[in-house]
């Protein structure tokens, strides 16, 4: 099929569909070829139509702890003093890099959620 950049939502459920029918091709393939079209025109069409909500870091990392049990002491050896810590959960203190890494890692959260602007 020959396939154009993605209009409507009947052009994005055709391809979404097809790209279904699709989705084990062998690599080297016509079909291969065509998946990794769709890839690229369903992924235009829902950076051009579909806008994810922005997390807030800090919410997120206050998600995590509850989720983990944690308190503001435990993440002392992750951020520093207690009121380092504090300062930073409450906003009053912006993340520098190297903390945003250490949180990052320590709670496996992507990078992308430390790029975001504030």
């Amino acid at each position: 099929m020959n396939w154009t950049i993605l209009k409507n939502e009947k052009d994005y459920t055709k391809a979404s569909e097809r790209l279904m029918e699709i989705f084990e091709a062998k690599p080297n393939t016509r079909e291969a070829d065509e998946l990794a079209l769709l890839i690229l025109l369903i992924e235009d069409y829902d950076n051009k139509h579909y806008q994810l909500p922005q997390v807030d870091v800090l919410e997120a990392i206050k998600e995590k702890m509850e989720e983990q049990g944690l308190k503001n002491k435990d993440l002392e050896l992750v951020i520093g003093s207690k009121g380092h810590v504090s300062a930073i959960l409450s906003g009053k203190r912006e993340l520098t890099l190297k903390i945003a890494t250490r949180l990052k890692n320590y709670f496996n959260l992507p990078a992308e959620l430390f790029l975001q602007a504030r």
